[in-house]
Formats: C-alpha cells, structure tokens, sequence
C-alpha cells in the first residue's frame, strides 16, 4: 500500500497545472480520490477492524461517484 501511495503522490506533483483553476481541481480531486481507493481496496480485503473496513467500503462507495462526477464535468470543459 505504501508504494502505492507514493507512487499517486509523485503523479500529482508532476502533474503540469494548466493555470486554469477549475480543471486543475477536478484533475487533482480524481487524482486523489483513485489512491483513496487503492488505501481502501487492501483494508476492505485484509483489515481486521469492522469499523475501518465499514469506512473503507463507504470511501470507495462515495469516492467512485464522485470520480463519475469529476469525470463528468471534465467531459464538458475540455
């Protein structure tokens, strides 16, 4: 998981800001929302703790519709 992490932290910082504030947030949020689902993925499967693995199932219900969303409105501003 960990190198998981690091390797969507280095993508975002990478990632070139095209000066426009609204795509560079959608771009970002999804960013950020996708390795949210790849920390909940591994708790979900192999966690032990109910209640950390009932938030990771609500992070990646929540978070896969708000990755809709933001592809979605990207879709519309290209």
């Amino acid at each position: 998981m960990k190198k998981s992490m690091m390797s969507g932290m280095d993508r975002m910082q990478k990632m070139s800001m095209s000066g426009n504030t609204d795509k560079d947030f959608a771009m970002l949020m999804k960013m950020h929302h996708q390795q949210a689902l790849e920390m909940a993925k591994p708790e979900i499967a192999h966690g032990k703790s109910p209640e950390l693995k009932a938030m990771a199932r609500k992070i990646v219900k929540d978070q896969t519709k708000e990755i809709a969303q933001l592809d979605a409105w990207m879709k519309k501003h290209p």
